[in-house]
């Protein structure tokens, strides 16, 4: 009895996809099907199918892993590179799918449910075993043959990537890089789920037993106004930054927490509503440039974000003789920011001015990092080639 019905649920099995196989071909195409007491035409009819025995895809599980970590629609589609319509249907049938409810949608933002919570975990591992499969077919082919995902962090994209881009072109143009800027946590995760390959990063982060490779340690730099009162020195301390007005990244950048470690006075305020008296928070080392610039306090910069003209100055001793000497050869030490528009406080009268720090000298080592199962060894050799042909004015490599 028992191999009965398997033999006619088989049979069953078979017939419908036949079914499917002939709607599709267009052999077998009525003209219209009753359902649900109405009369639907043809196309329904195979969208219905389509619908019913279409199983879940790796893009739709990529995209509640992508929804779950930006918890937005907008952010998601377009870290997925597609657009929010797309996105949204294909979490929407998922969820149809599963007869069951992955996310809480709001105004202001979207959150898991609990059962979503342990789909979107579920899901992540799948795309990593996938991403496996691929990189073991990969293992016969030339390890520099195709593209190589490269997450880095916001304050080392804009001052090392055009040099990056430009060596990796004429060292290995058959491997372009596919560039993502994200935060350190976000680029963890995307290491984790295998959405990007690699990442240039800021110790220290959470251990996540990956592999790394420590390319250089980057001191950081003082920024003032050039007719702000250090700016007649050579060089600054911590202490003497302690008591000045400092202009902070928000919540949420590594580098914010390195220049808490190196001004620690400053974590204090950082918690609580000062406005200009004390720090003031950007989005970005550049805002925050102009902010210094237009006399609103001084910041703390990372080398690789000094003029290449200042840094040289300073280890060729020219520093020191222009502090010496007054604002005679003040051109050697103090930038113009980025022409501004006319009338901004950039463009009446305030420059830039760069010291570098003496006693203990804040500073961070910039690593390299993969997962451990990442099999293109000489993808991650070549990047660091590229790497250290760069100029990397004012830091130590360390390789």
């Amino acid at each position: 009895m028992l191999g009965y019905h398997l033999q006619e649920a088989a049979w069953a099995r078979f017939a419908m996809q036949a079914l499917c196989s002939l709607c599709l071909a267009g052999y077998f195409a009525p003209s219209s099907l009753r359902l649900g007491g109405q009369w639907r035409t043809r196309p329904f009819c195979f969208g219905l199918l389509c619908r019913i025995f279409a199983p879940m895809t790796l893009t739709e599980l990529k995209y509640i892993v992508a929804l779950a970590r930006e918890k937005h629609f907008g952010r998601a589609a377009d870290s997925c590179f597609v657009a929010q319509p797309t996105l949204s249907v294909a979490v929407r049938k998922l969820e149809d799918e599963l007869d069951v409810k992955l996310f809480e949608r709001s105004a202001s933002e979207v959150t898991t449910t609990a059962i979503g919570y342990e789909v979107v975990q579920q899901a992540q591992e799948v795309l990593e075993q996938a991403n496996l499969i691929r990189e073991i077919v990969k293992r016969g082919k030339n390890p520099l043959d195709g593209a190589l995902r490269l997450g880095i962090i916001y304050t080392v994209a804009p001052y090392l990537l055009p040099d990056l881009i430009r060596q990796n072109m004429l060292q290995t143009p058959q491997m372009p890089l596919v560039l993502h800027e994200q935060f350190t946590t976000n680029l963890l995760e995307m290491l984790r789920t295998g959405e990007i390959d690699c990442a240039i990063m800021a110790e220290p982060f959470a251990d996540t037993g990956l592999a790394l490779a420590p390319l250089y340690d980057e001191p950081f730099w003082a920024a003032m106004p050039s007719k702000h009162a250090l700016a007649q020195q050579s060089s600054v301390t911590s202490e003497q930054m302690d008591e000045e007005n400092m202009l902070l990244l928000g919540a949420g950048h590594c580098f914010r927490d390195h220049v808490m470690q190196a001004c620690p006075e400053f974590a204090s305020f950082a918690s609580h509503a000062q406005g200009l008296r004390k720090n003031f928070e950007g989005s970005s080392l550049e805002t925050i440039k102009y902010m210094v610039a237009a006399g609103l306090g001084v910041t703390l910069v990372p080398a690789l974000s000094v003029p290449a003209h200042i840094v040289q100055a300073h280890d060729s001793g020219r520093i020191a003789s222009t502090a010496a000497g007054g604002a005679s050869s003040a051109n050697s030490d103090t930038e113009h920011p980025p022409a501004p528009h006319a009338g901004s406080p950039v463009a009446d009268s305030n420059f830039l001015c760069y010291r570098p720090f003496t006693g203990e000298i804040p500073s961070r080592r910039i690593v390299l990092a993969w997962r451990r199962s990442f099999t293109r060894y000489e993808a991650i050799a070549a990047l660091r080639n590229a790497i250290y042909a760069c100029p990397l004015n004012g830091v130590q490599r360390l390789s």
